[in-house]
Formats: structure tokens, sequence, C-alpha cells
């Protein structure tokens, strides 16, 4: 529940802050309202197999940090603007410049189209990166149902933009340059995720490095009855 958590704040941030400055920062809206539709319908997907997939049981009882799971989620839902606005922005930029339009000529509906593509791909890809505190390409990875559900709803959602069903079609060598930049995005989101982890791991406000000094020293005090699960 904690994936899901902080994978549906994440992308409702993420839609919510960028149409609202898209709308007025360029005037215009950056997703349809059956581009909306769709990423809800291809979100759900992955969500249904959330609950088969492998994760670290811990052995006590947990007990949540509500502060530090919205600190994290609002962080990742920052990342995740910062990511989709980018994108707009080089979007807009590429219409504007007649070099980069005399390559591969863009409209203002294709771009569209590539801010859908990268909120669809973008958000499977911060799933994979929020389902863990560890880095994502460690142990425990994702079981097979929700490989199987992200590469589906991939290959629809790209199928769905390279065709034009329901959105204005984009260039194959487009979703190729969209797909390369979300692919650095979540190295660099599973990057900031871990530094995020590391500043927030304390024990009762002690710093990190503290708390490790003091299990080292006194192994048999460190006893709790519970579990942070955060």
């Amino acid at each position: 529940i904690i994936n899901y958590i902080l994978f549906r704040v994440a992308m409702t941030l993420d839609i919510m802050v960028v149409v609202v400055l898209a709308t007025v920062v360029f005037g215009f809206a950056p997703l349809t309202a059956v581009m909306i539709i769709l990423i809800a319908l291809l979100d759900d997907v992955p969500i249904m197999t959330i609950a088969y997939d492998h994760t670290q049981v811990p052995k006590e009882p947990v007990r949540w940090h509500m502060r530090r799971l919205l600190l994290i989620a609002g962080f990742m839902g920052l990342m995740a603007v910062v990511q989709t606005f980018g994108l707009l922005l080089i979007g807009m930029k590429w219409i504007s410049l007649p070099d980069w339009q005399a390559w591969i000529a863009l409209t203002q509906d294709q771009v569209q189209t590539a801010v859908f593509l990268q909120i669809v791909a973008g958000g499977h890809l911060l799933l994979f990166v929020v389902r863990s505190r560890g880095s994502m390409f460690r142990p425990p990875y994702p079981a097979v149902p929700l490989l199987a559900a992200v590469l589906g709803t991939q290959v629809l959602a790209v199928l769905i933009c390279g065709f034009g069903w329901f959105v204005a079609p984009l260039p194959w060598a487009v979703i190729g340059l969209v797909w390369l930049y979300m692919l650095a995005w979540m190295v660099v989101l599973d990057t900031t995720k871990l530094a995020l982890y590391r500043h927030l791991r304390a024990d009762a406000g002690r710093p990190a490095w503290y708390t490790r000094f003091l299990k080292e020293k006194h192994p048999a005090q460190q006893t709790s009855s519970s579990t942070s699960i955060l």
C-alpha cells in the first residue's frame, strides 16, 4: 500500500501542477480530456498488480510515519513535475525553432501527445522507483505480474501515440527521444530517492551515523516493539 500511496500522490501532483503551469505560462492545456481518461485507465492495470509484487516483509509490527510518507510522496511529485514540465518546455521550444522543425516537424497537438506519453510511461517507471527504499536495480526485483502489466500498457501507449488513436500521431523518432528522456530521468529519480532516504534515516532525531554507532556499540540495547515503515 505504501507503493500505491507514493505513486498516486506523486502522479496527482504531477498532472495537476503541470496542467496549471502550462495554462498560465503557455495559455494552452497540455492534456485533453481524452488523454486524462486514457492515463487513468492505463494506470489502473499496473496498480492492480501491486498486490502480487515482491517486497520485504518486516519481522515486527510496523509503525507509519505520516510526515515522512507525505514528505517523500511530495518530493517525488515535485521531481515528476520538473520532469514533465521540462519535456513540455523542450516541446514548445522545438516548435519555435526552424532548424529543429526542419529535422522533425512538430505541432502543438503533437507536443500534447508527447506529454501524454511521458506521463503514462514516466509514471510507470516512477512506480519501479518508489516500490522499495533501496536502489531499483537491486533486489527485491519486480514480480512477473507487475512487469507484464507495465510492459503491456507501455506497448499500448506507444501504439496509441504512434498511430494516433484518440491523439495526434507522434513521429516514431520523437517517441524514441521521449523514452530516452524518461530513462535518464528514471536514474535521476532513483538517485535522489536514495539521497532523501539517507537524509531521513535517523532514530529519535539522531543522525544516521550516530544511530549506527549506537547499534555497533550496544547491540543488545537496540530493541524495539515496532518497526518504522519509512
